[in-house]
């Protein structure tokens, strides 16, 4: 613990606002390339990457796709709502968080401002959360009535142009609430430049839920994660099972690609020795994780961590200083800061190995 006795001291640094992008760069790939990989940090551009990995790499992407999961509406009171979708439980039945102006109580009627005849009913608290009903399919009313969820720091409503960019290429599996943005780099032309260059692609889905950018309130130690799922296709477990045991590099494409990738490493056994399980038996893991990666935590299955910057004292910069060493990290984005990198999701990359 830092001195002081303030245990988030030693993840905090000063980012000036402007860095923080609140735009997309002109093309996917436009982006600069903080390269953590080294004794020092390296300046590169986006389209770098592809000539940083080698032949026999495996990368693993994130498929899941962002829901229009902000919903705006008022209750038959006429105060405001504003609901951000975190799960679909059921066909009718969504859990979700919940701003209401004035307080929300079981059995509230929501009137979404979007499609007038989208109703939610406030069924019951769940935990920090909040699940509601509706006669509508959620799935429907989400794309009738709901938005894309920009994070709280970019300060401008969502627009056309974000339907199509908060949303990676590789985007298939329908379930996160925001996007997996290291996948945002990627452009049709790069993922061709990497399989030219040798490189084996696979996708995995974690839907990512709100919870996974929760502020830590207290000790981190007290600190839950939300739960979310994931799912480690048979053919993704191979790759990974394959590239372990012959040692070549397996490359996380974002922290929610590493949390899967590690989760299931936890829970199937160590990926290097459970190639049996997969081996041509179509075998899948399809669980949920609340994994909280930190200081200490022994990973099994990736070896270098593409990733955007991440916010001070969150667990998002935990996970990254844990992978690639704090020093490293916090140095990096001390770099970052004074070579006016732009920050956060529609930010710049960074590329780390392991510690």
């Amino acid at each position: 613990m830092s001195a002081g006795g303030d245990p988030l001291a030693d993840f905090d640094y000063i980012l000036p606002p402007h860095l923080i992008a609140d735009r997309p760069p002109a093309t996917r790939d436009g982006g600069r390339l903080l390269d953590l990989t080294g004794k020092k940090p390296v300046a590169r551009k986006m389209t770098d990457f592809p000539a940083l990995l080698r032949a026999g790499d495996v990368l693993a992407v994130n498929d899941s796709r962002v829901i229009p999961a902000r919903l705006i509406g008022k209750k038959t009171t006429g105060g405001r709502v504003e609901i951000l979708a975190e799960r679909i439980l059921g066909e009718n039945i969504l859990l979700a968080q919940a701003r209401p102006s004035r307080g929300l109580q079981a059995g509230t009627v929501i009137q979404l401002d979007s499609a007038p005849d989208a109703v939610l009913r406030a069924e019951k608290r769940v935990g920090e959360l909040w699940e509601f009903s509706s006669d509508l399919q959620i799935t429907d009313l989400l794309h009738r009535a709901g938005e894309i969820p920009l994070p709280p720091y970019i300060r401008r409503k969502a627009d056309a142009a974000d339907a199509e960019r908060y949303q990676t290429i590789f985007a298939r599996q329908e379930g996160s609430v925001a996007a997996p943005t290291a996948g945002l780099h990627f452009s049709e032309e790069m993922r061709r430049k990497l399989e030219l260059g040798g490189v084996e692609i696979v996708s995995l889905t974690l839907h990512v839920g709100a919870g996974t950018f929760a502020p830590i309130r207290s000790h981190p130690d007290s600190h839950k994660m939300h739960s979310e799922r994931f799912c480690i296709p048979a053919k993704t477990a191979e790759a990974v099972c394959r590239a372990k045991k012959e040692s070549r590099r397996v490359i996380a494409a974002g922290t929610t690609t590493l949390r899967a990738l590690e989760s299931w490493a936890l829970q199937s056994g160590d990926a290097a020795r459970s190639a049996e399980r997969a081996g041509g038996s179509g075998w899948e893991w399809v669980g949920e994780t609340d994994l909280f990666i930190r200081s200490g935590f022994a990973f099994r299955a990736a070896d270098l961590l593409l990733t955007n910057f991440h916010l001070p004292r969150s667990t998002l910069l935990m996970l990254a200083c844990a992978f690639g060493g704090r020093e490293r990290v916090l140095a990096g984005y001390d770099f970052g800061v004074k070579n006016a990198f732009r920050f956060f999701s529609y930010g710049d990359a960074t590329l780390l190995s392991r510690d």
